[in-house]
Parts: C-alpha cells; sequence; structure tokens
C-alpha cells in the first residue's frame, strides 16, 4: 500500500504541474505549436535523467523516493521522459538495434497510432 500512495502522491503532483505548465505556455506563448507539451517533454526528460542518476549511482537514496519522483511525478508529468531515458540507455549501452527501434518505432508508431485512434473515433 506504501508504493500505491507514494506513486498516487507524487501523480497528482506531475499531473498538475503538467496542466500548469501547458497552460502557461498557451498564455505565455500561444496555442500555434504545442509549446507546453515541449516544454513539459524537455524537462520531464532533463530531471528524469538527472535524478535516476543521483539516485542509483551517486546518492543511492532510498528506493521509494525514486516511487515518488521517478515513477509517480515524473511518470505524471510526462511519459516521454521515460521514453527517452530507456532510448538513452540501450544506445548508451552499445545496443543500437534495440535503442533505434525504440527510439524510431515508438515515435512512428506513436504517430501511427493517435492517427488510426482519430480514424476510428470518427467511424463510430
Amino acid at each position: 500500500m506504501e508504493k500505491f500512495l507514494l506513486i498516487s502522491a507524487g501523480a497528482v503532483l506531475g499531473a498538475n504541474a503538467r496542466y500548469w505548465i501547458g497552460d502557461w505556455a498557451a498564455q505565455k506563448f500561444g496555442a500555434s505549436f504545442p509549446y507546453g507539451t515541449f516544454i513539459v517533454n524537455f524537462s520531464g526528460s532533463l530531471l528524469l535523467g538527472f535524478f535516476l542518476t543521483l539516485a542509483t549511482e551517486r546518492l543511492m537514496i532510498d528506493p521509494r523516493w525514486r516511487l515518488l519522483i521517478a515513477v509517480g511525478f515524473l511518470g505524471a508529468y510526462t511519459t516521454f521522459s521515460t521514453f527517452a531515458f530507456e532510448s538513452f540507455n540501450l544506445l548508451g549501452k552499445g545496443q543500437w538495434l534495440p535503442g533505434l527501434i525504440n527510439l524510431f518505432g515508438s515515435t512512428i508508431l506513436g504517430v501511427l497510432a493517435v492517427g488510426l485512434g482519430v480514424y476510428l473515433g470518427k467511424a463510430i
């Protein structure tokens, strides 16, 4: 139950931070480009890489912090950060094919899946 509560607490904060940044960016820069998503994806990836490196390689902090921050907060803030971190790790380990498949496959299939979802949504 403790894990569930840690993840949930982080997720509430992360989802609200994502909303706030998206709203702020739209007011500040306009809605002609998804600035909020762009900012969230970049900052979430930066924060995840920084936090996980500190948590697992430098400070060896309690694993519960990983649940709260990496899984909960950043998971709700942006899943792009997890995707970017996993792709980076594969490439960093010299696993070029899996890394590139994850990087480009997720991107291309994600866009195609959105298109299919839009098509199906309109077909109903």
